[in-house]
């Protein structure tokens, strides 16, 4: 099968204005970036195009004014306050929509918020105080209300949009993409971000002519871990496995061992992309990614965790839910990160940035055949089963060619040789824009992201499901 790295199609302001295209800003406050990114789907095909996108780094949040209370931090440090997000969030939704050249009262449908930021929480609910920060930022630049809240009846959208609803014949129950979220959504802090990414990753495979359904694996490597792995239950996939912890952030440190980055909230990003390559071969780099993993647990996450690789945790939500939470961490809660950093620079004195990203690419790589391991071990690796990934610590550099040539399935085959792989760039964001069409039944029958596999579209399956509710009073 083949390895797909896929990267949203651009679409011209123009060429919007001569289709049925539904219109989703994606906000997101991470870690270490805030991006808006503006998706445009073309009602007809369920195709996805990228209009416009800002990025700025989340360090840029001004300081706490002195009658401001710090209600979360990045995994770096760096305080946040509701006000402080909510500015940040205004300016960077505001300049994305001058970049589209959109008229915010005409031209956009939706707006998607999500936060990766959870370091600074006690418990996964507490997340909710973010979004509210995000929404405040959304309200300031503009946005209606009714743009963040699903649509009952067609009569609430807009009048281009109304003749591609299928809200006359079912409703919005909480399934994105075809997939229900756990029982209980609060077992770890971020999964709506892995909802999203889910969505986004099905959504782009989709958009490309990739046919990327239950059951998959997600995982989203930003400076945390986010993700889904979904079994092949129909109509809707349920969700099995939920990922946490540490993933950009572990590239990070690494870069922070070299003089090229700030020593303190650095990130691999900003690493100069060298101008040539090196072998993985090369000599003693499988030694110091030893030393590198030797630091990293990745693993179930055990019951009385609060918190894992930073990411505020619930185990024992996940039990009761039947979800097995995967998490990765270096130390305690990144207590080892340092150790990281020192290792870090002893590559970077010997070898320069050339070899400091090889080592980076490797690590990375290792991380995710880890990953797959632990979730074989725990029963949740299907013989269908596809994987899709997304994240500015996957993508860049060898790491795409390096997976495809490394990772391997349980039978000791290359997966991209006998199951799907795809990377995406922008899934979240991509995931963004099909969450919206989702929440106001703007589907796609003839080009299905919900189902499984090789299977055609589950509206009548939905329809039928939704109408048996309706006669049990549910």
């Amino acid at each position: 099968m083949p390895f797909r790295f896929i990267r949203p199609r651009g679409l011209s302001t123009a060429s919007l204005r001569r289709g049925p295209f539904y219109v989703v800003a994606s906000v997101e406050l991470g870690n270490t970036t805030t991006k808006c990114i503006i998706v445009a789907t073309d009602l007809r095909n369920g195709r996805m195009y990228e209009l416009a996108k800002v990025v700025r780094p989340t360090r840029d949040v001004r300081p706490p004014a002195p009658d401001e209370e710090v209600f979360g931090r990045t995994v770096v440090g760096v305080p946040l306050t509701r006000e402080s997000v909510s500015e940040f969030v205004r300016d960077v939704l505001l300049a994305t929509v001058d970049r589209a050249r959109l008229d915010l009262s005409h031209d956009l449908h939706f707006v998607v918020r999500s936060t990766g930021v959870t370091a600074g929480f006690a418990r996964p609910e507490e997340v909710g105080e973010m979004v509210k920060a995000l929404a405040d930022g959304c309200l300031s630049a503009g946005i209606s209300p009714r743009l963040m809240t699903a649509s009952l009846t067609p009569e609430n959208l807009p009048p281009g949009i109304r003749d591609f609803t299928w809200l006359r014949k079912v409703y919005f129950d909480g399934a994105i993409a075809g997939c229900l979220p756990p029982a209980d959504t609060g077992v770890v802090a971020n999964e709506m971000e892995g909802e999203l990414v889910t969505a986004g990753i099905k959504g782009a495979a989709r958009s490309a002519g990739v046919d990327f359904r239950s059951p998959v694996i997600t995982l989203d490597f930003g400076t945390t871990l986010a993700g889904r792995v979904t079994d092949a239950s129909l109509p809707y996939a349920k969700t099995v496995g939920s990922f946490a912890g540490l993933a950009g952030a572990i590239p990070d440190a690494l870069a922070r061992g070299s003089d090229l980055v700030d020593p303190e909230t650095g990130t691999a990003l900003e690493l100069p992309r060298p101008s040539g390559t090196l072998d993985d071969g090369t000599s003693g780099i499988e030694e110091d990614v030893e030393r590198v993993h030797g630091l990293i647990r990745v693993q179930r996450v055990a019951k009385g965790r609060t918190r894992f690789g930073t990411v505020p945790v619930d185990p024992r939500a996940a039990e009761e839910a039947g979800l097995v939470l995967v998490g990765v961490d270096v130390g305690d809660n990144g207590s080892g990160l340092a150790v990281l950093t020192e290792i870090g620079r002893e590559v970077y004195d010997r070898g320069g940035v050339r070899l400091l990203t090889l080592l980076i690419d490797l690590v990375q790589v290792g991380l995710v055949e880890r990953i797959m391991k632990v979730v074989d071990a725990s029963g949740l690796l299907l013989r269908g089963t596809s994987l899709g990934l997304t994240g500015r610590a996957i993508l860049t550099g060898q790491k795409p060619r390096l997976l495809a040539q490394r990772l391997r399935a349980p039978d000791g085959s290359l997966w991209a040789d006998t199951r799907l792989l795809v990377l995406v760039e922008d899934g979240l964001a991509m995931g963004a824009g099909v969450a919206a069409r989702c929440m106001n039944s703007l589907g796609t029958p003839r080009n299905p992201i919900g189902g499984r596999r090789g299977d055609g579209c589950i509206m009548a399956q939905r329809m039928r499901l939704q109408g048996e509710r309706r006669g049990n009073g549910g």
